[in-house]
């Protein structure tokens, strides 16, 4: 998906909810992204990062299964794609996600 406030591709991500599970946040923040509900898969590898502000993230990610929904990006993303790997591969911003990418191929 493509974010226009960083003018990145990436994966969907964001922040826990208070009284929310990583898992719970995984799966809201998927469908919040790309209009898509997904089923949890195994995890992967998390990432760690320092953000523009120089503060640490870690961020945990899971293989999904779409359930229902239609590919749609309405918030915090105008545009979203399904690719194979090896255009995800060029068209990602972070090494950090082709690296995850790998782990799945």
């Amino acid at each position: 998906m493509h974010r226009p406030q960083y003018d990145d591709w990436t994966f969907p991500k964001g922040k826990v909810e208070p009284g929310e599970s990583d898992e719970e946040c995984a799966v809201r923040e998927v469908e919040e992204e790309t209009g898509l509900r997904c089923s949890r898969g195994d995890e992967l590898q998390p990432t760690s990062y320092l953000d523009a502000k120089k503060r640490r993230k870690t961020v945990r990610y899971w293989v999904m299964e779409v359930v229902a929904g239609t590919l749609r990006f309405e918030f915090e993303v105008d545009a979203a794609r399904w690719v194979t790997f090896g255009e995800a591969e060029a068209l990602l911003t972070y090494a950090r996600d082709v690296d995850l990418l790998a782990e799945l191929g």
